[in-house]
């Protein structure tokens, strides 16, 4: 049985930071987990691709994400990329609450206040 995507059927586009040690990291993690390939990677660290929808600036300041023809940004767009992938669709299911999305959201903006820093250790990480 194929459990690849047809062509086209990609459900979920992720615009990334390929510039970013833990982004690079944490996405090659969910390319593995998505087996069925129902994820679009587009790694905006050089030019962003002429058909992006939104400014290069904003794509690496907040993770975003598209699902099913709406842009989502910071926990809604990790949600919507575990949504995807079948052993994780749980959590992004329970995240589709109002206030477990809040809580979420709380805790990606703390995230992103000390992202610079865990950014330094990971390229130590990387030159080892």
């Amino acid at each position: 049985m194929n459990r690849e995507a047809p062509l086209g059927s990609k459900r979920v586009t992720v615009w990334f930071d390929g510039g970013c040690p833990l982004c690079r990291r944490e996405i090659a993690g969910i390319r593995r987990l998505d087996r069925a390939q129902r994820i679009e990677f587009v790694d905006v660290s050089g030019d962003a691709p002429a058909a992006c929808p939104i400014d290069r600036a904003d794509l690496l300041a907040r993770f975003h994400a598209r699902e099913e023809g709406q842009i989502l940004s910071g926990a809604a767009a990790f949600a919507a990329m575990w949504r995807a992938i079948p052993v994780l669709r749980p959590l992004g299911l329970v995240a589709r609450n109002r206030h477990i999305l809040a809580m979420l959201e709380h805790a990606y903006r703390l995230f992103l206040r000390v992202r610079p820093r865990l950014q330094r250790l990971a390229l130590g990480w990387d030159r080892r």
